[in-house]
């Protein structure tokens, strides 16, 4: 699932399934490969088994997994994510230094 190749500092996503609703404005959710609960704040109206995309940055890559920036840190295998858009550096207009007159 993982197309191209993924970096630190890409917008990358996951997509997770709706386990319950915990209250009006809080959804829990399983994210595949990552073996804890997970919650987010979702006002719409989800139900259970639904599924849909959470994206964030990846912070850390290691052989076969990659740690997003969801809020929290979520550590999930390389192949479960899907690659939304690659990091660019800023581009610099003015020069580092003055230039000389």
């Amino acid at each position: 699932m993982a197309t191209g190749k993924i970096g630190i500092g890409d917008l990358v996503a996951v997509t997770a399934t709706v386990r319950r609703r915990i209250d009006d404005d809080t959804v829990s959710v399983s994210i595949p490969s990552y073996n804890f609960p997970h919650s987010i704040r979702d006002s719409s109206k989800v139900k259970r088994g639904q599924q849909f995309e959470l994206t964030g940055e990846v912070t850390r890559i290691d052989e076969d997994s990659v740690t997003i920036a969801l809020g929290p840190l979520v550590t999930v295998k390389l192949d479960k994510v899907r690659l939304v858009e690659k990091y660019r550096p800023p581009t610099r207009k003015k020069p580092l230094r003055d230039l000389v007159d």
